[in-house]
């Protein structure tokens, strides 16, 4: 599958009319304001929207294109969208920079009396590729491969992608210089940095060409360095300007997972549940992240309960443990937990992230449906008392990794029940199969089917309890 971003150009013949525009400005206008209190309004004259493809292509077509319902935009006859398609698999390509070199030329062709409007999302790096002459992309590709194959974190190779960059670390922004930007961002990065989403083409970097030589010295590369790239590092650091700033920008995150949750939790308190959110930092090796589920269910269910049963001191001591292990910031436990004791009814405990899993087969799956199955597990091996329990884990964009689904749900019976259907669901632990499991479990009806929803802000998981 190709990923694409759209670009909407060219300032409208006649009268000065948005090519894109907010039908309800809400905190984009009042944030607007706060930025130019004393000056006439903008007219935003450019619109780029950087992200992959739920249901959206890319950036300019010249003639009108068949109407397609699916995963492509729908553009009518002569259209003012522009759209270039490119960054298969993820991955920059030939197709992605001749895009970004389209963008930094419309970007550069910008006055001060235009407003551009960035859309980001992730995946937005691979879509904008635009290395600093002489580095090719594949040289940049090449080094960026060597970093992540000796350990580079993505942090590191962010710094280096953006000290080769013309675009990325606020080039973007830099580019459209003295136009007003705007940057509406879609967060897929646990605590929203800014500066790491996308690569942060709108976001002046906070790195320099010392931090770059530091890593490449870490994983023992700098020796090895193109001549290329020497030189761009050499031309940095004795950049008479210094770094850039981006003043003229206003960053705003309009998506991310505390938003998804909040939402999440609204309706949950709308059907009657009693409804806490735990965290949007949810992170770490699905293993423990499963366990930290397993023991918060038997601890909530053991205070929902008026005999206190099925948890002791011991449990809930480990479920501490565990959230400090997993460095949750502000997990609101306690909170949680106070919640469950007065709440008299069904109780709806909710939390989001990015888990990781450590891939040992070659099954098929996703990080939800493993964390689904895994907590399934869980469950299944703790007392829980007289309360009726279900685990679901979704990914927001309606994909849990290579497959159709977005998550799936369980309640502790799961083992038994797959054991009495001839079903090892450690064999499918093992091979990272857990999609196959959920298909051939009771037909299916586990697995969580959404759709595409078009916005990727990570993933949402939910605990319910019900005292029976």
């Amino acid at each position: 599958m190709s990923t694409a971003f759209p670009v909407v150009g060219g300032k409208p013949e006649g009268a000065r009319k948005p090519v894109a525009f907010v039908r309800d400005p809400g905190p984009l206008g009042a944030a607007l304001a706060r930025q130019h209190p004393n000056s006439a309004p903008l007219t935003p004259h450019f619109l780029i929207p950087l992200r992959p493809p739920a249901n959206t292509s890319g950036l300019r077509q010249r003639k009108p294109r068949p109407r397609v319902v699916g995963r492509e935009m729908l553009l009518k006859p002569h259209s003012r969208v522009q759209v270039f398609e490119g960054a298969e698999d993820n991955l920059p390509d030939r197709d992605a920079l001749r895009a970004a070199l389209a963008i930094r030329q419309l970007a550069e062709s910008l006055t001060a009396d235009d407003l551009l409007l960035v859309l980001i999302s992730g995946g937005g790096s691979a879509l904008l590729p635009a290395p600093i002459p002489p580095v090719t992309l594949e040289e940049k590709q090449t080094l960026t491969k060597l970093l992540a194959a000796r350990g580079a974190n993505i942090q590191e190779l962010n710094t280096i992608r953006k000290a080769l960059s013309q675009l990325k670390g606020g080039g973007l922004a830099q580019a459209a210089y003295p136009a007003q930007v705007v940057s509406l961002i879609l967060s897929d990065v646990v605590g929203d940095p800014v500066e790491v989403i996308a690569s942060g083409p709108t976001v002046a970097s906070v790195h320099n060409v010392q931090d770059c030589l530091h890593i490449l010295n870490r994983y023992g590369l700098r020796a090895a360095l193109p001549r290329s790239v020497k030189t761009v590092l050499a031309q940095a650091d004795s950049d008479p300007h210094g770094p850039h700033t981006c003043g003229h920008v206003l960053n705003v995150i309009i998506g991310s997972n505390a938003l998804a949750l909040a939402e999440a939790q609204r309706q949950a308190e709308a059907l009657g549940y009693r409804a806490v959110v735990l965290s949007a930092a949810m992170q770490g090796d699905v293993k423990s992240i499963a366990r930290f589920y397993g023991l918060l269910a038997q601890v909530a269910g053991a205070h929902v309960t008026p005999a206190g049963a099925g948890a002791s001191a011991a449990e809930d001591e480990q479920l501490w443990e565990l959230a400090t292990e997993l460095q949750l910031p502000n997990p609101q436990l306690k909170e949680a937990l106070e919640a469950v004791v007065g709440a008299g009814g069904p109780i709806c405990l909710l939390a989001g992230g990015e888990p990781t899993v450590q891939l040992q087969g070659s099954g098929k799956g996703g990080r939800n449906q493993e964390l689904a199955l895994r907590v399934g597990v869980e469950l299944g091996r703790r007392p829980l008392g007289p309360v009726d329990v279900l685990f679901l884990s979704g990914g927001t964009d309606g994909q849990d990794g290579p497959t159709e689904a977005a998550g799936a749900w369980v309640m502790p019976e799961l083992a038994s029940q797959a054991t009495a259907e001839g079903l090892d669901v450690g064999a499918f632990l093992s091979h990272n199969d857990s999609h196959t499991f959920f298909r051939c479990f009771r037909g299916g009806v586990h697995l969580l089917h959404t759709g595409l929803t078009g916005t990727n802000v990570m993933d949402a998981h939910l605990l319910f309890l019900r005292p029976r």
